[in-house]
């Protein structure tokens, strides 16, 4: 479409060249009023599109700055070259999985041609934003449920190449695309909460039953360390005493022996 569009600069024809011929007759009648209506003016951010007869004039588009335009044959159309920020509402997308999730995503594109975005396409801004509505819903429809919760990055880059592959016959060029949310039914919420409490209590009563193990495991090697000495449960024994003293406890338990209370009861 752009070399066509470039073909037909020229080959106006000899009404062509007669209406530009009366055309550039009224501006020198007319002067120098006539400067006011065929001077132009565009900001640094813009460019014009200038058609004469319907047909696109050579040399592409024109700006920034003042530009001249024959009144009556020529018509021109500016157009905004500034990084324009597309918000794609709310898709309800059916994930592979088949679960439903409403996702909205934002758009960062500008015009990289604006010969071309004038020329090819009828609107170039709404076909984008169509486009990215679809794009978006094509690309999640493929994914799990958990590829879109966590790999956001790895969709966004995805779904930036398809729409600058699908947009550069139109003269606009992607720059970002970003996934901003992704809305969960409420009762897959609370499924999704109620999955995620059971886990955290298992995982918490295994690691509880492997503290109880080791604890276990220790305590046995220090039964099996004390029954070498008679001396050392005595020692642990008044450790523990110690340590009940000072945290200024009124009651101390003090065991006493059974062995000890069987022979006084025989005497």
């Amino acid at each position: 479409m752009k070399e066509t569009a470039d073909d037909s600069y020229d080959g106006m024809g000899a009404c062509g060249f007669v209406l530009t011929g009366i055309s550039w007759l009224l501006v020198l009648v007319t002067l120098p009023f006539s400067l006011c209506v065929c001077f132009k003016v565009v900001q640094e951010y813009e460019r014009a599109v200038i058609f004469r007869l319907g047909r696109l004039l050579s040399g592409g588009s024109k700006g920034p700055g003042i530009f001249f335009v024959l009144p009556c044959i020529e018509t021109y159309q500016k157009v905004d070259l500034r990084t324009i920020t597309l918000d794609v509402p709310p898709q309800e997308v059916l994930t592979r999985d088949s679960v439903t999730v409403s996702v909205d995503a934002v758009v960062y594109y500008r015009v990289s041609n604006a010969t071309i975005s004038v020329a090819n396409v009828e609107n170039a801004h709404h076909s984008t934003r169509l486009l990215a509505q679809t794009t978006l819903r094509n690309i999640l429809g493929t994914k799990n449920l958990h590829e879109i919760l966590s790999d956001r990055e790895s969709i966004s880059g995805n779904m930036q190449i398809v729409l600058d592959e699908a947009t550069e016959p139109w003269g606009i060029k992607v720059e970002r695309v970003e996934i901003k949310d992704c809305r969960l039914p409420v009762q897959l919420q609370r499924a999704m909460a109620a999955e995620a409490e059971a886990a955290r209590e298992a995982r918490a009563k295994v690691i509880a039953a492997d503290g109880e193990q080791k604890a276990a495991s220790a305590l046995r090697d220090a039964a099996d360390v004390m029954s070498l000495s008679s001396a050392a449960l005595q020692l642990r024994y008044l450790q523990t005493l110690n340590s009940i003293s000072s945290e200024r406890n009124h009651t101390i338990v003090f065991p006493f022996p059974i062995e000890l209370a069987r022979g006084i009861m025989r005497r």
